[in-house]
This record gives structure tokens, C-alpha cells and sequence, in this order.
């Protein structure tokens, strides 16, 4: 019965963390759910195909091409030549500071969230969050698509991130 309550309370926080981070980001930024994840994904990898992109904030190529062809309308992204035939994605001037807009506007509220926990208890959260997910990153396969909107300088200062990890230790044990 406790591991089932624990479980709820987790979705119901995750949910809730979802709906006021990601939510108010997007409306800041004035773009969607994966179009906030590409901007990100675009400002720490220039240069990514779009097929590339895709696969890391999970859409089809198809729908990646589709997402590209909006942001790039408003002003966000350009396509230039890559390697062969394929085209390259890189962030305007709009694109890079709405990209740090993003990544400030979740920052600030997942530090609201945060803000009910001590010091203490923030640490041993932290602790808890770098096992769930490595665990995550187990199940997902995938670091790119599960960090798509974080914010790595942040994640990786005086610490090393655990999905990075968790994919290293898979490839060496490959």
C-alpha cells in the first residue's frame, strides 16, 4: 500500500512540476511543448540535423520538419547546409536568447517549487532524483530525449549528471 501512495504522490507532483514549469515557459516563449525542448536542445548542439533533432525531442522526422518550418517562420531557427545532404539547424539571435529565456523561466520555477524544502532536505531530494534517473535513463535509453530541456551547465557545475553517467556506464559495459 505504501509503495502504491508513494507512486501517486510522485505522479501527482510530477504532473503538478509539468504544468507550472514547462507551462508558464512555453507561454513565455510563445512556442510549443517540443518546439520549447528544440530550442534548447539546438542552443546546447548547433548544427543537428533535423532528423537528429527529432529523434532527440521525439518526433518523427516528418513532424520534426514540421516543427522546424514554424520556428524558423518565427524567426527562431535557420536551416544552412550540413554534410552531404543533409540540413543544418542553428538558433538565430531570437532563437538563443529565447532559448535562455526558457531555461530561466524554468529554472525560476522549479526553484518556486523547491523553495518548501530546507537545505537539508533539498540535498537528500537531489540525492534521490540522481537515482531515479539513472534508473529513468535505463528505461528511456536515450540522454538526449530525457534531458531535452535541461538546463546542463547547471546540471553538470560541481557535480556530474546522472543520466550522462548512466549512459557512459551502459557504453563501457557495451
Amino acid at each position: 500500500m505504501h509503495a502504491d501512495r508513494t507512486a501517486n504522490l510522485l505522479g501527482a507532483a510530477a504532473l503538478a512540476v509539468t504544468d507550472l514549469v514547462l507551462a508558464r515557459a512555453q507561454q513565455r516563449a510563445g512556442v510549443s511543448a517540443s518546439g520549447a525542448a528544440a530550442l534548447v536542445v539546438v542552443s546546447a548542439a548547433p548544427g543537428l540535423s533535423v532528423t537528429e533533432l527529432g529523434r532527440r525531442v521525439g518526433l518523427s522526422q516528418s513532424a520534426a520538419a514540421r516543427m522546424v518550418d514554424s520556428l524558423e517562420t518565427s524567426g527562431l531557427l535557420r536551416r544552412q547546409p550540413g554534410q552531404g545532404r543533409e540540413v543544418a539547424v542553428h538558433l538565430t539571435t531570437g532563437g538563443r536568447a529565447t532559448a535562455r529565456k526558457l531555461l530561466d523561466t524554468r529554472g525560476s520555477g522549479l526553484a518556486g517549487v523547491l523553495e518548501n524544502l530546507d537545505a537539508d532536505e533539498q540535498q537528500a531530494l537531489a540525492g534521490l532524483l540522481d537515482k531515479m534517473l539513472r534508473g529513468l535513463y535505463d528505461r528511456v535509453g536515450n540522454a538526449e530525449l530525457l534531458c531535452r530541456l535541461c538546463d546542463r551547465d547547471s546540471c553538470t557545475t560541481g557535480a556530474v549528471c546522472p543520466v550522462g553517467q548512466a549512459e557512459r556506464d551502459r557504453t563501457a559495459g557495451s
